[in-house]
């Protein structure tokens, strides 16, 4: 698991591998990915959108906008948390993530840009 905080807010990320959904020999890797968002301010914030960066060593890096994660923009007061699962497909089994989150202070309506930390994408092939 990895973890990075931007003014109070956690962002900790956890991956797996998919091989019941992978075809290794049809270059398909298929990871699934839980990120815990735990708002340890003193602010109710809202996630509004999400910017990702998705590297794939078979393939060229992505780069992935849009509104919310997984259909939702959570509010989060307070010592709130939110969770939940995505996923992503690549076409070797080696690769990373890393993005932000772009987060409104509901006081203010101030935009703050949380950091995703980089994870990374390994297949069970690379194991020794």
């Amino acid at each position: 698991m990895v973890t990075a905080i931007t003014e109070g807010i956690k962002v900790s990320v956890e991956t797996t591998y998919q091989a019941e959904f992978s075809s290794p020999h049809q270059h398909h890797f298929v990871f699934t990915y839980k990120v815990k968002i735990e708002n340890n301010s003193s602010h109710t914030i809202q996630l509004m959108r999400r910017k990702w960066e998705i590297y794939d060593a078979g393939d060229k890096t992505k780069f992935v906008e849009g509104d919310g994660v997984v259909g939702q923009q959570p509010i989060l007061e307070p010592g709130n948390v939110h969770e939940y699962v995505s996923g992503c497909n690549l076409k070797s089994g080696l690769g990373k993530m890393k993005g932000s989150y772009i987060m409104e202070k509901l006081f203010d309506g101030k935009l703050i840009e949380v950091t995703i930390p980089e994870f990374q994408l390994i297949s069970g092939i690379f194991d020794n």
